[in-house]
């Protein structure tokens, strides 16, 4: 399993892209899809919602489980992935491609997002 080394990570599995006119891009990470089992439904946050660092935006719903999705960076949400909506095997089968979750406009971003080595390392992956 490889993260990408362009993105950078949370303790709770989300990745989240490099910053874009104040836009992020965030997903789970492949370790957390995995672990997931195959997704079967995405409740993301909708657009204009504010969603806040560390603390639950949505949940994905496994043939195995129910797992709060987590913001990694507080701002305000501007897309969400129609596309995951309507088939949550993206999240398996591209969890950093198709399967993104949604974009926020970042107002602030906390200081212990992890680098894809240090996530490795903290995952053991």
């Amino acid at each position: 399993m490889s993260n990408p080394q362009q993105l950078r990570y949370s303790k709770e599995h989300e990745w989240l892209s490099a910053v874009e006119d104040g836009v992020a891009t965030i997903g789970i990470t492949e370790y957390a899809a995995n672990a997931l089992g195959d997704v079967v439904y995405a409740q993301l946050p909708e657009v204009g919602d504010t969603v806040t660092a560390g603390e639950t935006c949505g949940e994905l719903e496994s043939t195995k489980s129910v797992s709060d999705l987590y913001s990694p960076v507080t701002g305000e949400v501007t897309a969400a992935n129609q596309d995951v909506v309507d088939d949550p095997s993206l999240v398996n089968s591209a969890p950093f491609e198709g399967g993104w979750l949604f974009k926020v406009r970042v107002t602030e971003e906390p200081a212990d997002l992890l680098s894809a080595d240090e996530y490795t390392a903290f995952s053991g992956n």
